[in-house]
């Protein structure tokens, strides 16, 4: 079975939903502090030294397009793909409904907060700050490959850089964020809590209706 069952699961959801709702409050009821704390952390992303850089402006704005919620449908469907013709259709089902449950969460709890861009973002950067939707997107593809797609890989020193490079990708992305005024640094830091969270929900789904989704007969046949 690809996800195991895990005692502490809950304890960790308690954790990040709880740091989470607390920075949600923070920002809902507009604290002195995490407004300042958000000034100068998006300062030590957004200077004149690293904006005349062209290389590193390429790749964030190369890594914030690869990572935006319609990119994330297109990875999620590939991977989705992947796991099917691998014999693992329960994997599969699963990554999709990840990352479509993650995004829904992110949208309300965008909408509950309400949080305004930075002035300087970009037009193409609508709507509501707080989560950010890249970067919860973003973890929530990079854990559906560690869960169910990096087990596949027998090789475990190719298993290893995989999985130091999509922690790389998560952390680049974040600032790349920041970087281009799209979010606040705690938007990301927000989304990244409330990703983890819905993951702890979304492993014990998995574990309790995967054995039951075997029953059916087009799944019977599934790897889980």
């Amino acid at each position: 079975m690809f996800i195991k069952r895990d005692n502490h699961r809950w304890r960790r959801f308690a954790f990040s939903g709880g740091f989470f709702i607390i920075l949600l409050l923070l920002i809902k009821f507009n604290s002195s502090v995490a407004t300042m704390m958000d000034a100068v952390l998006q300062s030590l992303f957004t200077s004149q030294r690293l904006e005349g850089i062209g290389w590193f402006h390429a790749l964030m704005t190369f890594l914030s397009f690869i990572a935006s919620p319609k990119m994330d449908i297109i990875w999620v469907i590939i991977i989705a793909v992947f796991l099917w013709l691998r014999q693992c259709k329960i994997p599969a089902i699963w990554s999709v409904c990840t990352l479509i449950g993650g995004d829904f969460f992110g949208g309300v709890f965008k909408h509950i907060v309400k949080r305004a861009r930075p002035s300087q973002h970009l037009p193409t950067d609508d709507g509501y700050s707080f989560p950010s939707g890249h970067t919860l997107g973003i973890f929530l593809i990079a854990a559906i490959l560690l869960l169910v797609v990096l087990p596949l890989i027998q090789r475990q020193s190719v298993r290893t850089i995989c999985q130091i490079l999509l922690v790389f990708a998560i952390f680049f992305l974040a600032i790349s964020r920041v970087y281009l005024y799209a979010h606040w640094p705690f938007d990301t830091i927000g989304a990244m809590l409330l990703a983890y969270a819905w993951l702890q929900v979304a492993e014990w789904l998995y574990v309790a209706w995967a054995p039951r989704l075997q029953r059916i007969p087009m799944l019977e046949d599934s790897i889980i």
